[in-house]
């Protein structure tokens, strides 16, 4: 493909700032996800290796990397499930630096509640396609601070998880405290900490409050930490039809509870 230049800005679309690197590269796959992280950050993007049939829709990428005297090669599909890591690439693999969560602190929490943004909170989800999926649906409705968990298990932005997310991980702020339990009565404070549970308050019986609100969800197997869950004086399930099917997803109930709690 050659190379022409070409001197048209990125869209920039709004949103919150990087995290701090990590150090690390990590691989974006899909081009609904290289597109927002090149509206979000142009200039995050190391290289850029594609297929044939997808470089006609990535021209201004292609362009703009030029410009920069940045790579970007055309490659066929095995080799770029080599660089992916996954066979579904979608036809295209940005590679940038990783980002690291952010610590927050009380005043961050006080910024937070003054301005009454919604926070996400996930204590110990594990599953990068559960983490991505949810992700997607915070920045789809909206919501930019999501808090995780010091847990072990904790699932963190991956090559999967940016997959998932098809470009919601560019529009979310992630931080990460060093304990999740303490920061929890930290952020109860100022927050109504809404815990998911499957024994929690049907959605549609939960009573309303002033306060902004904090939904926290839980592992896919063991559910809320007990310390977290202590914190939490609310808790909330999402009612099915019956005994026909145990529990939803994580990802699906994250996608309802935010709609109905966070969007307030």
């Amino acid at each position: 493909m050659q190379r022409t230049r070409h001197r048209r800005k990125p869209p920039r679309t709004p949103g919150p700032p990087a995290a701090g690197g990590t150090g690390e590269e990590i691989r974006i796959s899909g081009l609904r996800a290289v597109e927002a992280l090149f509206r979000r950050d142009a200039d995050a993007i190391l290289r850029l290796y594609l297929d044939r049939a997808t470089a006609p829709k990535a021209g201004a990428i292609c362009h703009y990397l030029a410009e920069r005297r940045r790579s970007y090669a055309v490659k066929d599909d095995v080799e770029l499930a080599k660089i992916a890591g996954t066979l579904h690439h979608g036809g295209i693999v940005a590679v940038r630096a990783g980002r690291a969560p952010e610590v927050p602190t009380p005043a961050d929490v006080d910024r937070w509640a003054d301005g009454r943004l919604p926070v996400l909170v996930m204590d110990g989800i594990g599953n990068p396609h559960n983490f991505g999926a949810i992700l997607r649906s915070a920045a789809f409705l909206g919501v930019e601070t999501v808090v995780l968990s010091d847990r072990p298990e904790q699932a963190l932005p991956s090559p999967a998880a940016y997959r998932v997310a098809e470009g919601g991980l560019e529009f979310v702020r992630l931080w990460r405290p060093r304990s999740l339990a303490a920061f929890c009565r930290e952020l109860a404070r100022r927050y109504r900490l809404v815990g998911a549970a499957m024994d929690g308050t049907p959605l549609d019986d939960l009573e309303p409050s002033d306060r902004p609100v904090a939904l926290v969800l839980g592992n896919e197997e063991t559910g809320l930490s007990p310390p977290v869950a202590k914190a939490c004086l609310d808790r909330v399930a999402v009612a099915g039809h019956g005994e026909r099917v145990q529990s939803l997803n994580v990802s699906v109930a994250a996608g309802i509870l935010i709609h109905a709690l966070l969007r307030r």
